[in-house]
């Protein structure tokens, strides 16, 4: 890590507009030095990723953030797209894949229906941390450090002084992360978790 560490906001959103809660988080963050943001439905709305320019984009960066609401159990179809097209065999994994070697890692997540959905024993009927393993698969593959997400959940029902609450804690993370580095992010492997798949 540099001794000024940088962070990569990649946000997946089809329907930005629409989100109050995402819009509040990118426009709390947007402003901060060494931070920078993509857009992916707005970068690349024909789905065609430039893939020398994103891989050049990932070298430049400490701290890569996933920002997206859960759709589907997992990410919207461009982020996915964009995962496929840039996260090269022996770029990003494989034999000489080593490029993003030591890449923090987290996600910036958020869902219309409550925590108490995402248990074993609740509507989806698989918790948080199981439906999130294929992307700590991912990090695990690529050799990056994965750490543990910003959760939103129930974000359907919040209010603006909510959007603010949150908003402020999405910076104050981040500019700690700029301060500390990822001493200050809580790592974590979901081989080691309860019953209901949360951290133990």
């Amino acid at each position: 890590m540099k001794s000024t560490p940088s962070v990569l906001i990649i946000f997946a959103h089809p329907y930005r507009e629409q989100s109050r809660v995402h819009n509040a988080l990118i426009a709390a963050v947007k402003d901060i030095p060494r931070v920078s943001v993509l857009d992916l439905y707005a970068e690349y709305p024909d789905f065609y990723i430039d893939v020398a320019a994103e891989q050049n984009r990932l070298l430049q960066h400490d701290l890569l953030i996933f920002q997206h609401p859960i759709y589907w159990y997992s990410c919207p179809p461009l982020m996915k797209e964009w995962m496929d097209a840039v996260l090269l065999r022996g770029w990003a994994y494989g034999a000489g894949g080593d490029a993003l070697k030591g890449l923090d890692y987290i996600q910036v997540l958020s869902t219309g229906g409550p925590d108490s959905a995402y248990i074993r024993k609740g509507e989806s009927r698989f918790s948080m941390t199981e439906l999130l393993r294929p992307f700590e698969a991912m990090a695990n593959m690529c050799g990056w450090n994965y750490y543990q997400p910003f959760l939103m959940q129930g974000v359907n029902g919040f209010d603006e002084e909510q959007l603010q609450v949150y908003g402020d804690l999405y910076r104050q993370f981040i500019e700690r992360y700029l301060a500390e580095g990822n001493a200050s992010l809580v790592r974590l492997d979901s081989s080691k978790s309860t019953e209901e798949g949360k951290p133990a």
